[in-house]
C-alpha cells in the first residue's frame, strides 16, 4: 500500500474527504518524526514503537574492492511491529 492508498483507506473508514484525510496522516506522520528527532519514543498501541537508537561503529567490506572501510556511527530511525498485529 502506498500513501495515496493509504489515504483512500482513511477517507472511506473515517467519512472525511481525501483532502482531508490526506492533511490529517501528514499532520501524524510530521508529529511522530519530530518527536523521534527531539529523542522521545513514540508508542502506539496495538500498532507498534517509533524510536531513535544509535549505531554504533563498525568495519565494513567494499564489495566492488573487497577493501575494509570504516562505518561512522550514526543515529537511526526504527520501528517494532506490535506483537498483535504480527
Amino acid at each position: 500500500m502506498n500513501k495515496t492508498e493509504l489515504v483512500n483507506a482513511v477517507a472511506a473508514k473515517a467519512g472525511l474527504t481525501k483532502v482531508d484525510a490526506k492533511k490529517a496522516l501528514d499532520a501524524t506522520v510530521e508529529a511522530i518524526v519530530e518527536a523521534v528527532k527531539k529523542g522521545d519514543k513514540v508508542a502506539l498501541v496495538g500498532f507498534g514503537t517509533f524510536a531513535k537508537t544509535k549505531r554504533a561503529a563498525r568495519q565494513g567490506v567494499n564489495p566492488a574492492t573487497g577493501a575494509k572501510i570504516k562505518i561512522a556511527a550514526k543515529e537511526v530511525f526504527k520501528f517494532k511491529a506490535s506483537s498483535s498485529i504480527l
